[in-house]
């Protein structure tokens, strides 16, 4: 103990003896404040994106078939959607896995992606005028028959509007970029002799408008929907960071789909609107000047030059609103609508403001927001798990966004559908239609023959498959009454179901909440062997697995991390070695002097090194110290989220770092184990220098 005491004295008499000391000092200082600091944004960077990922759409654990081919990714990967087995039924999974005391609730999913048309102006128009000629076949009111001429006038001036753009165009391009046989259908639809006589027929009308005419207007969209299918009312109750913004929640046991707030703003929403939105955030929020930034620069030009999207929805009546409205705003006396949008448009720092707010005081109520409208019905095509297309009509009910993550477009890509339309869309029967097919089979005699007893069900003697026909009338009408019956039962069924309809169907996966989410790894282990009891071929998985390419993120920041660091270390090495072999060559008489008077080489190599770790824990310990301030000081004011991407991976708009014990004994045993490899070597040298030798030289 004596001896350990005089060899720390004489580490703290060295310690700022040399500015060697110093140098190595400074080295060990900068690289525990790394560790510490980096250290500690990077742990609170993956419990913020586990927030994230738990929070929105995994759940703590999640479990699909292990006959899958591939492995679950519920953000997608690079080759679209992951190739699952379905789960045949809900009930069977949900019951082993709830006996688990951890788990909290088990929620059914499955993912699916499709690519919607969202239809152009013209599209959107015709698409209401023949909406209200339908409505006119059961009744026509003076009201409707105002309505529908007002739509006839609005498809005229749009026809007008569509034969200038094509004339610009046409004078741009060195011969006609159009089709002859769409210039002559243009042509027949401008000409008074169709409007005279639209009356006549007017679907064939609308059919020759819809068919040849609004595919020459290019302002329609491809509208990527990824949606997941799950029990709407379980899922809102679990993952409560989930709120509606806009419209309402899918009534229970009723069809639906709730878009995200992110998708619909960005796909949906008028282009020229969602442009002023953009720039309106940049400036607010990130402090963008227009004057000095070109992507505002550029958003602000395309709204001067991409006005026919607000040309086309404004009827006369409304065109003359705009006009006047514009007039006072600009103070201008111009009539073209067309100019004054263009000079509206014009905007700097000094009026943007102002303009925006009267954009959507003056112009907004003239028009049509959004191309999709909440409560209309969006029809989906998506493709079965056999590879065929399949369609349904769903009713959107309202749009949604997770707290925190609202302008996240990871967490704002993935729309919300009722389970019993997801399966459908995927190519599995609903309740109801099992029934019907089993009341149409019930009715026309149909059995099911098996593949081995066919041909004898075909041709043998007893065969049932045949029978004799039989001359005879068809009551139409009564056939038809049955069959509008049956198809009215049939809507009837489709309006609700109920929570067995739910757990009695297919799913692709499923979500677990657990109560205790600390004993994540247990519980993962427990569940797997208890579906192996049960008979399950159940595959459970963290939420971190799931996540696939995004869950990976953090194990990237992890890995550049420590190679920095390690980087940093590799570096430090090497000085620290020069400097304290340089510092123990000073001390070659020191050294031998001590060797003389009795100091064994022991003694000698243990001061070397108690004194680098000295050192280093001095100069370790300061850095902690200051890393924790700093890490204090990020945790107070938060690192801003200086792109939209990273609103999920911080779960919000703010990071804000927490201090964790392990930061800071990491730091400092990496500073420790570096300092003492480092000095080793010197230290050894030290020890092989004979008494007489050392204290004869000079150097």
């Amino acid at each position: 103990m004596g001896q350990l005491k005089l060899l720390v004295q004489v580490a703290f008499r060295n310690l700022f003896a040399s500015w060697v000391n110093v140098i190595i000092g400074g080295i060990i200082l900068f690289g525990t404040v790394l560790v510490v600091v980096g250290g500690a944004v990077v742990d609170s960077l993956d419990e913020s994106m586990s927030r994230s990922i738990i929070g929105s759409v995994a759940g703590h654990l999640q479990v699909y078939s292990e006959k899958s081919k591939d492995s679950l990714a519920l953000y997608g990967n690079m080759g679209g959607e992951a190739d699952l087995r379905v789960i045949e039924r809900f009930s069977d999974i949900k019951k082993v896995l709830e006996q688990h005391p951890n788990v909290k609730t088990v929620v059914p999913m499955g993912t699916n992606s499709t690519m919607l048309m969202s239809g152009n102006t013209v599209d959107l128009t015709l698409a209401r005028l023949r909406d209200l000629y339908k409505q006119a076949a059961a009744g026509e009111t003076p009201e409707l028959r105002a309505q529908i001429d007002s739509l006839k006038i609005h498809v005229r001036q749009m026809l007008a509007l569509l034969e200038k753009d094509l004339e610009r165009r046409n004078a741009l391009a060195a011969e006609s970029a159009m089709d002859p046989a769409d210039l002559r259908a243009l042509e027949r639809a401008r000409s008074q002799e169709f409007w005279d006589g639209f009356e006549k027929d007017p679907l064939a009308s609308l059919e020759l408008l819809e068919n040849r005419i609004a595919p020459l207007v290019t302002d329609g969209d491809m509208v990527p929907l990824r949606y997941l299918g799950t029990d709407l009312v379980n899922y809102q109750k679990t993952f409560d960071r989930m709120r509606i913004v806009d419209g309402s929640a899918v009534p229970e046991g009723q069809r639906g789909l709730l878009l995200p707030k992110y998708s619909y703003e960005e796909f949906f929403k008028l282009k020229t609107a969602r442009r002023l939105d953009i720039i309106k955030e940049a400036r607010d929020v990130n402090h963008r000047k227009i004057a000095e930034d070109p992507e505002l620069q550029r958003r602000l030009k395309e709204n001067q030059t991409q006005t026919r999207e607000l040309l086309f929805q404004l009827d006369p009546l409304k065109t003359q609103q705009a006009i006047t409205r514009l007039q006072k705003a600009l103070g201008s006396t111009e009539t073209e609508l067309e100019k004054l949008l263009v000079a509206f448009f014009t905007m700097d720092d000094a009026n943007f403001d102002t303009r925006y707010q009267q954009f959507y005081a003056e112009l907004v109520p003239l028009l049509d927001l959004y191309r999709l409208r909440l409560g209309d019905e969006l029809t989906i095509t998506a493709f079965t798990r056999t590879g065929y297309a399949r369609s349904a009509n769903v009713k959107v009910y309202g749009t949604f966004e997770f707290t925190g993550m609202e302008k996240s477009q990871l967490a704002g890509s993935l729309s919300l559908m009722d389970i019993i339309t997801f399966r459908e869309l995927y190519g599995y029967m609903t309740a109801d239609q099992k029934d019907e097919l089993a009341k149409l089979q019930e009715a026309s005699g149909v059995t099911d023959v098996k593949r081995e007893d066919a041909e004898a069900a075909l041709f043998g003697e007893d065969s049932s498959l045949v029978a004799e026909t039989n001359s005879g009338s068809i009551d139409e009408d009564a056939q038809l009454a049955g069959s509008s019956q049956a198809r009215r039962q049939q809507e009837l069924a489709l309006l609700k179901y109920t929570q067995q309809d739910i757990d009695d169907g297919v799913v692709l996966h499923a979500a677990i909440m657990l109560k205790d989410p600390d004993t994540l790894e247990q519980t993962m282990v427990e569940l797997q062997e208890a579906s192996k009891k049960a008979g399950l071929p159940l595959k459970v998985v963290s939420w971190h697995q799931a996540s696939d390419l995004v869950g990976q993120i953090i194990l990237v920041a992890k890995l550049v991390l420590y190679a920095a660091v390690f980087i940093i270390f590799v570096v430090a090495v090497v000085i620290i070695n020069n400097s304290v072999m340089m510092a123990t060559l000073q001390r070659v008489r020191e050294i031998g002097t001590m060797r003389a008077i009795g100091a064994h080489r022991g003694f000698v190599l243990g001061m070397v090194l108690l004194e680098t770790t000295v050192l280093g824990l001095v100069f370790g310990t300061a850095g902690a110290l200051l890393g924790s301030l700093a890490v204090k000081g990020l945790g107070t004011a938060g690192i801003p989220a200086f792109h939209e991407s990273l609103y999920f991976f911080f779960s919000g708009p703010r990071l804000f770092p927490t201090l964790q014990a392990s930061n800071i004994i990491t730091a400092l045993a990496i500073v420790l184990g570096v300092s003492a490899f480092s000095t080793f070597y010197p230290a050894y040298l030290a020890t092989r220098v004979s008494p007489l030798q050392a204290m004869q030289t000079d150097e």
